[in-house]
């Protein structure tokens, strides 16, 4: 029996939870790429996952009263929620890169957090697809292919622009 969620607070959780995974990690890595200072890293990380909580959630209400504002719509769900699970999703899904790099130092911290990400990825698509009867394997394979390319590209910039 598959499990009953409203779809539009499923799209916010998936959406900020993998969003944050994939932008924070390349943050942390694309930074590290750049610089060695830890304290600079982790305040990079940290400012990225602020600003970009609140951005999304507030994103989030606005992008649904729209909706919810055309004729003939038949949107029920709740803005100031949806709004919260964006921002509480985001949130959660951007602290997991950033652990390694309060316990670590450079260059481990940017390896460990890539690892946390890619567990993160795929542990997402995973969950999804279990709590939804989809393709457990397929579902964990492309949430982790897609968010890692991301991740890659954010590393890769970083060596580029060296500092």
């Amino acid at each position: 029996m598959a499990l009953k969620i409203n779809p539009d607070y499923l799209r916010s959780t998936v959406f900020g939870f993998q969003d944050a995974l994939v932008s924070t990690t390349g943050i942390v890595v694309g930074i590290s790429a750049g610089v060695d200072n830890k304290q600079f890293i982790l305040l990079s990380a940290l400012v990225t996952i602020s600003v970009e909580a609140l951005s999304m959630g507030a994103g989030q209400y606005l992008s649904e009263k729209t909706v919810h504002e055309l004729p003939q719509n038949r949107h029920r769900d709740d803005l100031l929620t949806g709004g919260l699970i964006m921002f509480i999703s985001y949130l959660l899904g951007g602290l997991v890169p950033i652990v390694p790099v309060i316990f670590s130092t450079p260059p481990l911290n940017s390896i460990l957090s890539i690892i946390f990400a890619f567990i993160g990825l795929f542990s997402l698509g995973f969950i999804k697809a279990k709590l939804f009867q989809g393709k457990v394997w397929r579902s964990a394979l492309e949430m982790l292919t897609i968010g890692g390319l991301a991740t890659f590209i954010g590393l890769l910039v970083g060596i580029i622009f060296k500092i």
